[in-house]
């Protein structure tokens, strides 16, 4: 037979028991806690782009790991994947083959974006790193850089139709810091800085409030033949 007991005690001894109770129910519920709070791990992003002024298409790997679906064509991207912090080889091949076009190795620091830019033409295929600092917020402004892609275009203004200059003097590789432009529809040209003269145009280019964009210059000023892509420019919002 069972026998059920209740321990007859004094109220002092009920009373420290209670206590220790709640301390050892606050000490796990705490513990739980911090059990269950999400531990935050560094990371690195990278976007790629493929700027190499042909119409060949590639695929691309970071240290042997495919990271596209799709190959990437001329003006094609892929937005930014997190990854870990380090150092990696990022390889290209010519879509659906496994021998290498271009290996280079890049860093990718902690905590920062980065976007990788294949440039030039297939005979001196390179590559571009730019860090890109998309640290800036606002509720009605855009961000807005530019950078010359061009192999063979001369040095390069960017500038609002009919307004202001958003950059100047940019040459083969280079890029301008972001601009913040009141969020809207512009014409953006890009111009000869030595002449003056609009080399391309992007009319009706729509930037909303808090993103960062980039506006490139492409292709060629003066394309060998028909399998090279003529002078053109690019707007995309980075994501």
């Amino acid at each position: 037979m069972t026998k059920n007991f209740t321990s007859i005690t004094s109220k002092k001894s009920f009373l420290n028991k209670f206590y220790l109770a709640i301390v050892l129910f606050s000490a796990i519920s705490f513990s739980s806690c911090k059990k269950d709070t999400p531990v935050e791990t560094a990371f690195t992003a990278v976007s790629v782009f493929n700027a190499s002024p042909t119409f060949s298409t590639y695929d691309v790997y970071l240290n042997d790991s495919k990271a596209n679906a799709a190959a990437l064509p001329f003006g094609g991207g892929l937005n930014y994947a997190k990854v870990s912090p380090g150092t990696y080889n990022i390889k290209f091949t010519t879509s659906g083959r496994p021998e290498s076009l271009l290996t280079k190795s890049i860093t990718l620091l902690q905590n920062t974006y980065f976007s990788y830019f294949l440039i030039n033409r297939p005979t001196g295929l390179d590559g571009l790193l730019l860090t890109d600092d998309l640290s800036a917020t606002s509720s009605t402004n855009a961000f807005v850089r530019f950078i010359n892609l061009s192999p063979d275009a001369p040095a390069l203004d960017l500038v609002i139709n009919a307004g202001a200059t958003i950059t100047t003097n940019k040459l083969f590789k280079e890029a301008s810091t972001y601009t913040s432009l009141t969020a809207g529809t512009f014409t953006f040209d890009i111009k000869d800085k030595a002449t003056g003269n609009v080399l391309a145009s992007l009319p009706g280019s729509v930037i909303a409030a808090g993103f960062h964009y980039t506006i490139i210059a492409r292709g060629l000023v003066t394309p060998a033949n028909s399998n090279e892509h003529p002078f053109s420019a690019q707007l995309f919002k980075q994501q």
